[in-house]
């Protein structure tokens, strides 16, 4: 579908609808899924006919709809079930089925969607520049291509068939239809498409760098507070994860080692056995992120988890990372995996109900232990050390997070030089 010939903002829903499972069949979703997507917005449609709200797509009928139907997906199939996320997704599908006309494939299906060879082959290549070339890590790399498979699409469906038709009209156009989104993403879409089309330029596939068309997105490194827990949440999460388990002692050490240690979720998935130095009592990595080494000590809380974990709740493995899965065949978590159900199963253990989206992930354990440290006026160097951070300037943004922390985190004239 052309979006820049097709206006789908004030179509009746019955109309929306029709369309919109059209184009999920187009850019490649399953039957099943396209028959969710449908029930979903069946169920929609009744909703907005039983309250007088309408035959058009609107925000506040989305959200009504998702408001009211909570409950009901609580009620019957208990609290966080997949099918309420779904719910939810497939309301804000439509919503952007009717903003810009087109739908996106989900992101584990990208790379999948039939796109034109010459495009398909430009995107590998570039996935390959990216990891021997640029030197990206892993994460980094399925990052970027799934951003300029998101690009490549946004093509597809403006008829741009071949990169050598791109036009700095289709740049800026991708831009725009990413307004609705915060503009630190938006700042990282920018980034990294900037980088594909100087790669473009470089390899001859378009006559100059389209990237001078995009425009420059001021995001201030400082204007996000990090999500933190109160220590207290911290203490009832961790009592409430069932230790007599393999899964409860793998997810507690886990645990242990973001909120006591502050390693990231990257360096704790690609943990070894090599880097724990029991001798020392120090573990000792090359951080996923930088690359700059980092080495920590073990405390007892630390090492008597890992060791009841190893002793008792790893699978025999020729694996030398630390954590494994716990069904056949016993594999390490990938690199880019976020652990994100560790945290979800033991705050629902715990009844520990966070509203906020950005306190849910591992990383705010992290984030709870450098606001603990600058309220305990730990020097900020010394945090920055235990982070791995490679300044000090990114640690001082958790003093954001708690104002007695800013006002004790200030730095003597002797310190700062120090730092610096």
């Amino acid at each position: 579908m052309d979006s820049s010939n097709t206006t789908t903002t004030d179509l009746p829903l019955e109309e929306l609808v029709a369309l919109a499972g059209k184009e999920l069949r187009r850019v490649g979703y399953s039957g099943g899924s396209v028959t969710h997507y449908h029930t979903t917005w069946r169920r929609l449609i009744a909703f907005a006919q039983d309250n007088d709200l309408g035959d058009r797509y609107s925000e506040e009928l989305a959200e009504r709809f998702v408001d009211v139907s909570r409950p009901f997906v609580r009620e019957r199939l208990g609290r966080g079930h997949k099918a309420q996320r779904y719910a939810m997704f497939a309301v804000k599908v439509l919503g952007d089925f009717s903003r810009d006309g087109r739908i996106e494939p989900f992101r584990t299906d990208l790379l999948k969607y039939a796109l034109p060879a010459a495009m398909k082959k430009s995107l590998r290549d570039y996935e390959r520049y990216c990891k021997d070339r640029r030197h990206l890590v892993r994460k980094s790399v399925i990052a970027h291509v799934r951003m300029v498979a998101r690009f490549l699409l946004f093509l597809d469906s403006r008829n741009v068939r071949s990169l050598q038709e791109l036009r700095p009209a289709d740049v800026t156009a991708f831009v725009v239809s990413r307004q609705h989104l915060r503009a630190k993403t938006v700042a990282g879409i920018v980034s990294c498409l900037r980088q594909f089309l100087r790669y473009l330029a470089m390899r001859g596939i378009v006559p100059e760098d389209l990237g001078v068309a995009l425009p420059s997105v001021r995001v201030s490194k400082d204007a996000a507070i990090p999500a933190v827990w109160d220590p207290e949440t911290v203490v009832k999460l961790l009592a409430a994860v069932d230790r007599s388990s393999p899964r409860g002692k793998r997810d507690y050490a886990i645990l242990l080692l973001a909120a006591r240690l502050g390693l990231r979720t990257g360096d704790i998935c690609m943990l070894r056995l090599d880097d724990l130095d029991w001798d020392a009592a120090t573990i000792e990595i090359v951080q996923s992120k930088t690359w700059a080494p980092l080495r920590l000590p073990i405390s007892e809380e630390v090492g008597e988890a890992l060791i009841d974990y190893l002793r008792f709740g790893r699978p025999s493995s020729e694996h030398r990372e630390v954590f494994l899965k716990l069904r056949p065949p016993f594999v390490p978590f990938g690199d880019d995996a976020n652990l994100y159900e560790v945290m979800v199963r033991w705050r629902r253990a715990a009844g520990i109900d966070l509203r906020a989206q950005r306190q849910q992930g591992l990383r705010s354990l992290r984030h709870t232990l450098a606001t603990q440290l600058l309220r305990e006026e730990t020097p900020i160097h010394v945090i920055s050390e235990i982070l791995g951070h490679a300044s000090s300037a990114t640690t001082m943004i958790y003093a954001k997070a708690d104002t007695e922390a800013l006002r004790g985190a200030a730095l003597d004239t002797e310190e700062a030089r120090h730092v610096e």
